[in-house]
């Protein structure tokens, strides 16, 4: 296990508000660089999507690096842009 790994394992333990948000963060984070990584795959730039999407790049950058609050049906119009499609499951 790395250092950054038992730190933020022991801090976890010892900070019920950190570990919290920390999962939380870290979900929010995980969607954007899914994003990211799909739009990246399909060879588009930012400018490419959001002209798909008919929004502004700024939206796609704030979708890629702030998805806190991404409703599904926004997830599906990226998905469908990329031509991909959404699949949701709870594990």
């Amino acid at each position: 296990m790395s250092d950054l790994k038992k730190y933020i394992h022991e801090r976890k333990k010892r900070d019920r508000s950190f570990a919290e948000g920390y999962d939380e963060g870290y979900e929010q984070f995980k969607i954007g660089v899914v994003l990211k990584n799909a739009r990246e795959s399909a060879g588009l730039t930012q400018e490419e999507l959001a002209r798909r999407l008919k929004t502004k790049k700024t939206a796609i950058s704030r979708i890629e690096n702030h998805a806190e609050d991404i409703k599904l049906s926004t997830l599906e119009k990226v998905a469908s842009a990329l031509g991909k499609r959404l699949e949701v499951k709870i594990a």
